[in-house]
């Protein structure tokens, strides 16, 4: 498998737990403000997990030839 290729596949799984983090953060959102002690570590997996995301395909694009 070409690194190209196994960065789609991760970038697949990623954006899987990226969409998952956010749909995490919009029901807390819906539910303030019961569990709002929550807010802060629920919004910075949703942070963390697009940043990881960007970041892998910011790293595909620089594979792609120009």
């Amino acid at each position: 498998m070409s690194e190209a290729d196994e960065l789609k596949a991760e970038i697949k799984k990623l954006s899987a737990k990226a969409m998952q983090a956010k749909m995490d953060l919009h029901d807390l959102s819906e539910e303030l403000p019961i569990n709002w002690q929550q807010i802060l570590s629920v919004a910075q997996r949703a942070h963390d997990s697009f940043e990881l995301l960007e970041s892998k395909r910011a790293a595909l694009n620089a594979l792609s030839p120009a």
